[in-house]
């Protein structure tokens, strides 16, 4: 057998090159590069491998590594996850700060391979800088914390095990259905050790995307039920559109009259202004898509994972008669909620499902309904986009609502430009407000509704199509946890429009800490009053657009939701990335609609405002139910 001697670093990015996907006839290369940050762990190995390479494997110098792994995601979902970065980092806090990352990937079944250096597997060198010990074992690193939050894991203690690893870590990363983060931990001293490798190892493999279909007898029944229903309803998940089915669901709903509602992942499976499109659903839904779900008798479930936002804690289907259909290539979704589970890819099913469905039709009362629900809901978006805010703020009158930021952003943006958000008040009320117009235009990471993501996402955004424009919404807690980013869209020219919305605290929970009877304890950014010993005094004199300039970014700030339009103007001709903050009411929230979450409340409290919130919790609850 033909063999090359190599380093396991170096045999490592060699792989890498050679790994491609195709799915309908459509080849591409899977990994577009690697991010990394050097430390002594990883710098002589798969550094030297990169640095000999970097040529052919473009390396991306990133500042942050919990960042880097949100930018790979990001990536990925833009990519439908057809295409993935790698993500090297050092032993010890390097190896740990990605932690965060890949739980996010993961959650979201979004590819990511992660490579953080670990301790020498002679164990001779020991303990070695930033090395946990153990009195119970010598088998324990800080990468074990990676077993719990990974699709596959493997420690490469000896360079030939590679020779098995990659492939299977291969066969996770470009799987529908099992896909997330890949973790190998890799001693620094095998890094760095050769071996003679096969050559057959690095030729080039293709990994053929299947759309399985249905069980045929399973799918009969799906039909039967639909043909059964009178109030059916769908709920449209992230797999419509990693599936590239949303052509396909558009021609089923616009046949059979059935209205859709959308997941955070699944927004922009329908335009907004689809005559079936009734919306978010959930917690964070519309009126027309909750009140549908309360009544439906029949759900739906195509591409979600069903979540407590999505379900609004197993509190949005009230019918007693109502049934359920999964259709997911993952077979855990498929089964949620007592489903009749299709195990199939979404595109080919829908397409099934229409023909085998001619000829139904929901009734007219219904249809009826559902053309009320959009007509109510688009005058409450335009009057949340225009609304008139009182003063609420002593010397701080007249400050906008986030709802007119966002119709703001919304009405100059156009159909092919992306906005990504994550974390805060903002991704609900982006869920309900925003007017998506293309599939990619809405990108939310609400899977683990990660702070910090929101500019590391749009960067590995920007990176799967330079061609779009991407708006980064983040308010000013997420923006305080992770802005480091700004620095490498600058570095390497991939320039981003980043709205930071200042309200001087955390809105969101300190909505739900009034809701729930806390009063919006430690929710603001204030100094604490020496009095009270409360964090209740002035407001932190933070300049926001102060850091982002330092950071390299050209900076607007905009002081009337008119200036804000004049600066995303000036933003969009700008040559390079530019943040446009612009302060927002701390107080004034989009309401909720038709819809509850399960946030549980102090069953006892000396606090009245606790007391009254216990009881209306109580209440609440009473609405969940099993699906059995």
């Amino acid at each position: 057998m033909e063999t090359r001697k190599l380093t396991m670093g170096q045999a490592i990015v060699e792989f890498l090159q050679q790994q491609y996907v195709e799915r309908d006839g459509n080849e591409g290369q899977f990994f577009a590069g690697m991010f990394g940050i050097f430390g002594h762990g990883n710098v002589a190995g798969i550094g030297q491998a990169l640095h000999q390479y970097a040529d052919s494997f473009r390396f991306y110098q990133t500042r942050n590594e919990q960042s880097m792994v949100h930018t790979a995601a990001a990536f990925a979902k833009m990519n439908n996850r057809l295409r993935a970065f790698a993500c090297t980092t050092s032993i010890g806090p390097g190896a740990t700060n990605m932690i965060t990352g890949a739980a996010g990937a993961t959650i979201n079944r979004l590819p990511v391979l992660l490579l953080p250096g670990d301790i020498f597997s002679t164990r001779l060198v020991a303990p070695v800088l930033q090395q946990l010990e153990s009195p119970s074992s010598q088998d324990y690193s800080v990468n074990d914390c990676f077993k719990p939050i990974s699709r596959y894991w493997d420690r490469i203690n000896r360079p030939e095990q590679i020779i098995t690893a990659l492939p299977e870590a291969m066969r996770v990363l470009t799987s529908q259905s099992e896909t997330g983060a890949v973790t190998l931990a890799l001693p620094q001293d095998v890094q760095a050790e050769a071996y003679d490798y096969p050559s057959q190892l690095f030729e080039k493999r293709v990994y053929t995307i299947p759309r399985p279909r249905a069980d045929e007898g399973l799918l009969n029944r799906a039909v039967a039920w639909i043909r059964e229903s009178k109030r059916p309803l769908i709920i449209a998940g992230g797999g419509v559109i990693y599936s590239e089915a949303t052509a396909e669901l558009a021609e089923f709903v616009e046949r059979t009259g059935i209205p859709v509602g959308e997941t955070f992942a699944g927004k922009g499976s329908l335009s907004y202004n689809h005559p079936q499109n009734l919306g978010a659903i959930g917690v964070t839904g519309t009126p027309g898509a909750n009140i549908s779900a309360r009544e439906a008798d029949l759900v739906i479930a195509i591409g979600t994972r069903l979540s407590d936002f999505t379900t609004a804690s197993k509190t949005a289907f009230q019918n007693p008669d109502v049934r359920f259909i999964g259709i997911n290539v993952t077979e855990f979704d498929a089964y949620k909620h007592a489903a009749l589970p299709l195990v199939a890819d979404a595109r080919v099913t829908l397409s099934e499902l229409a023909t085998a469905v001619a000829g139904y039709q929901v009734d007219a009362t219904y249809a009826a309904q559902i053309e009320k629900y959009r007509a109510e809901w688009e005058e409450e978006v335009n009057r949340l986009y225009h609304a008139k805010i009182k003063p609420i703020l002593p010397g701080r009158p007249g400050l906008p609502s986030q709802s007119e930021v966002i119709g703001v952003v919304n009405e100059f943006s156009r159909p092919e430009d992306v906005m990504v958000c994550a974390a805060g008040s903002m991704p609900g009320d982006l869920h309900k407000l925003w007017r998506t117009r293309n599939p990619k235009q809405y990108h939310l990471e609400y899977g683990y509704s990660c702070m910090g993501y929101e500019i590391a996402g749009g960067l590995g955004i920007k990176m799967a199509d330079p061609s779009r424009d991407v708006y980064v919404m983040v308010g000013d807690g997420s923006y305080l946890m992770l802005a480091q980013e700004i620095i490498t869209s600058i570095q390497e020219d991939y320039k981003l429009i980043i709205v930071l919305v200042n309200n001087e605290g955390h809105s969101s929970i300190g909505g739900l800490s009034r809701a729930t009877g806390v009063q919006g304890f430690a929710t603001r950014f204030r100094y604490r009053d020496e009095e009270s010993g409360e964090l209740s005094g002035d407001f932190l004199p933070v300049d926001l657009a102060a850091n982002a300039a330092s950071l390299g970014a050209n900076v607007i700030e905009a002081t009337s939701l008119q200036s804000l339009k004049a600066a995303l103007h000036e933003a969009r001709e700008a040559p390079q990335t530019t943040v446009v903050k612009i302060d927002v009411d701390y107080y004034e929230q989009v309401p909720g609609y038709e819809s509850w979450w399960d946030v549980p409340v102090a069953e006892v409290s000396e606090v009245d405002t606790a007391q009254e919130a216990y009881e209306a919790y109580e209440s609440d609850k009473q609405k969940e139910r099993y699906f059995l």
